[in-house]
C-alpha cells in the first residue's frame, strides 16, 4: 500500500520524502514498528510519541506522521498534519479499506444507559436474524468471539480493525458505546455512523485529563450528531438543545413527552417474589406493549431507545417484545435467582450518582427491606467513599460495607471512610471485610420481600489487591454460598 492511499481523506504537508513510499503496516505504538511501517506520533496526556521517532527509524519505519514543527527524522518520509489523532482515525479507516461501509453502524452516547442499550439492541436484532457485533465497556463481541474491553470506546485503529473483522465474518450491523472521550480524542473519526443515539446527560467525567467543565462534556457528546445520518435522541432531556447544537443529521426523538416520535405510556412497576421489572405501552410511531425483567424508569428509556433503533431495521413487534423480555446484561441490574422469598441483583453502580439512581429506583418497588452491599476502590478519590456511604445510609434499610478492589490501600481503612459517610445519615449498617462473607450474611439474614443489591463490581470478575487481580465473580460466590447452605 502506498502512503498517499492512507492520506486520501486528510489535509497534510509533505515535510520530506514522498507519499509514494510503500507502507507495510500502520502503527501508533512504537513497540510494534517493523520494517516499512508508518508511525503516527500521538501526543498524549502522559506520553508524547514524537520522542520515539529515533527509535522507530532504527527499527525500519518508512514514514512518520507528526503534528509538531521542526521534527528531525533523517532518512524517512515525514508528513505533518494538524491533529495526529484525527489522522490516525482516517488512516486506519483507509488501511482497513473503509469497513464501516460494509456495516450498519449504531453509536450510542450519553452519561448512563449506553451499555444496557447496546445489549438490548443486539438482542433484538439477533432475534430478527440480523448478525450484530457489539463494542462497549464490558467487551467486544464478534460472532462467537469475545474480547475483554480496555476502554469504553477503543482507539481508532482497533475500532477499524474490529469493523473489518466483523465485515469479513459476515456481520451486518454493529452497535457500540461512544464515550465523550472517544469523541474528543477522534477514536470514532474517519467514518459516518448510520445512527447516532443520545440517552441522557448528567455531570460526569469532569476534571483533569477528562473534560474541563460541563459545557465541554456536552459539546463532546454533541459531536456524534455531526457524524451520523440519523440522530435518535431523548426528548425528555433538558440538554437536548445543547446536544443538537451544530447537528447535521436527521432527528427523531423518544421519551415520555407527548412530542416524542416514540413514546412510553402507562408505565407500571412489577414486583413478584424473586422478580422485579416494569411494563409500559409503546405509542407514537409504533403501538404495542412491553414487559421488562429489569426495574425502573431508566429501563424504560433504555428499551425505548432500542425499539427506536430496531424500528429502522423493520423488526417485527412480536420479536421486539420477546427479545426485551429476556435481556440479561452482565452486571447491569442483573437478577440472580437465589430464593423466591427475596430478590438479589448485581449492579456496577460504583459512584454516588449511580448508587442514588439505583437505590431510588428500587425504593419505588416498596420492598420489605432494601439492603445495599458495596465497597469502594483503593487509590481513588476518598470523597467517593463518604458520598456513597451517605447515599446508601439514607436510601437503604441496611448497608453492608465490604471490600472492593482495595488496590494498594488497606481494606479496613477504606471501609472506615465509607462508614464515616454512612454515619452522616444515621442508617443501620454492618461491616464485613471479606466480600464472600458479606454476601453470605445478606443471604442468610434475608427476610420475605427483601431486595438485596450487590453494588460496585457489576461485570468485573476479579478483586484487585496490591497490583494483582485475583479471580472473584459474585455469581460464582453466590452459587458456592447456596451450595453450602440450607436456603
Amino acid at each position: 500500500m502506498k502512503l498517499f492511499q492512507l492520506l486520501e481523506k486528510i489535509n497534510y504537508e509533505v515535510v520530506q520524502g514522498s507519499t509514494e513510499t510503500e507502507i507495510s503496516t500502520l502503527v501508533y505504538d512504537s513497540r510494534k514498528v517493523t520494517a516499512g511501517s508508518v508511525f503516527v506520533c500521538i501526543s498524549g496526556a502522559v506520553m508524547d510519541a514524537h520522542k520515539f521517532i529515533p527509535d522507530v527509524i532504527a527499527k525500519g519505519a518508512a514514514a512518520v506522521i507528526v503534528e509538531k514543527e521542526g521534527v528531525e527524522a533523517a532518512g524517512v518520509t515525514v508528513i505533518r498534519v494538524e491533529d495526529t489523532r484525527y489522522a490516525l482515525a482516517c488512516m486506519s479507516a483507509a488501511y482497513f479499506h473503509y469497513p464501516a461501509k460494509r456495516l450498519k453502524t449504531i453509536g450510542i452516547t450519553g452519561t448512563k444507559g449506553k451499555t444496557t442499550t447496546t445489549y438490548m439492541i443486539k438482542s433484538i436484532l439477533e432475534a430478527a436474524g440480523i448478525r450484530t457485533g457489539l463494542i462497549g465497556t464490558i467487551e467486544v463481541m464478534i460472532g462467537e468471539k469475545y474480547i475483554p474491553a480496555k476502554n469504553t470506546t477503543p482507539e481508532s485503529y482497533e475500532l477499524q480493525e474490529y469493523f473489518y473483522e466483523m465485515a469479513e465474518a459476515g456481520i451486518e450491523a454493529v452497535v457500540m458505546e461512544v464515550s465523550s472521550q472517544g469523541l474528543m480524542l477522534h477514536r470514532v473519526s474517519g467514518f459516518q455512523f448510520d445512527y447516532g443515539v443520545f440517552t441522557n446527560l448528567e455531570p460526569d467525567h469532569i476534571g483533569e485529563n477528562e473534560h474541563k467543565d460541563f459545557a465541554d462534556y456536552m459539546h463532546c457528546k454533541s459531536l456524534l450528531f455531526r457524524q451520523c445520518r440519523l440522530g435518535i435522541l431523548n426528548a425528555d432531556s433538558e440538554h437536548l438543545a445543547g446536544i443538537l447544537e451544530g447537528h447535521t443529521c436527521g432527528v427523531e426523538t423518544f421519551g415520555f413527552d407527548s412530542s416524542a416520535n416514540l413514546r412510553a405510556e402507562d408505565m407500571k412497576l412489577i414486583h413478584k417474589p424473586g422478580f422485579i421489572g416494569v411494563s409500559y405501552h409503546v405509542g407514537g410511531e409504533m403501538d404495542f406493549d412491553v414487559t421488562l425483567n429489569v426495574p425502573g424508569r431508566f429501563s424504560v428509556y433504555n428499551s425505548l431507545t432500542a425499539i427506536a433503533i430496531c424500528r429502522h431495521f423493520k423488526v417485527r413487534e412480536a420479536l421486539i417484545q420477546e427479545a426485551l423480555g429476556h435481556v440479561v446484561v452482565k452486571g447491569r441490574i442483573e437478577l440472580v435467582p437465589v430464593s423466591p422469598k427475596f430478590t438479589m441483583m448485581i449492579d456496577y453502580a460504583h459512584n454516588a450518582m449511580a448508587l442514588e439512581s439505583l437505590l431510588t429506583t428500587l425504593r419505588e418497588y416498596e420492598p420489605n427491606r432494601l439492603v445495599c452491599l458495596f465497597g469502594c476502590g483503593g487509590n481513588r478519590a476518598k470523597s467517593r467513599r463518604y458520598e456513597m456511604g451517605e447515599v446508601s445510609s439514607r436510601l437503604a434499610d441496611l448497608t453492608v460495607v465490604t471490600s472492593d478492589n482495595p488496590r494498594f490501600e488497606e481494606p479496613l481503612a477504606i471501609m472506615e471512610d465509607i462508614i464515616e459517610g454512612v454515619r452522616k445519615a444515621d442508617g443501620a449498617y454492618v461491616a464485613i471485610p471479606d466480600r464472600k462473607e458479606a454476601i453470605a450474611y445478606c443471604i442468610r439474614n434475608a427476610k420475605e420481600g427483601d431486595v438485596i443489591i450487590l453494588a460496585g463490581k457489576g461485570h468485573e470478575d476479579y478483586q484487585e489487591i496490591n497490583g494483582e487481580k485475583h479471580p472473584m465473580d459474585e455469581r460464582k460466590l453466590i452459587a458456592d454460598i447456596i451450595a453450602h447452605s440450607s436456603i
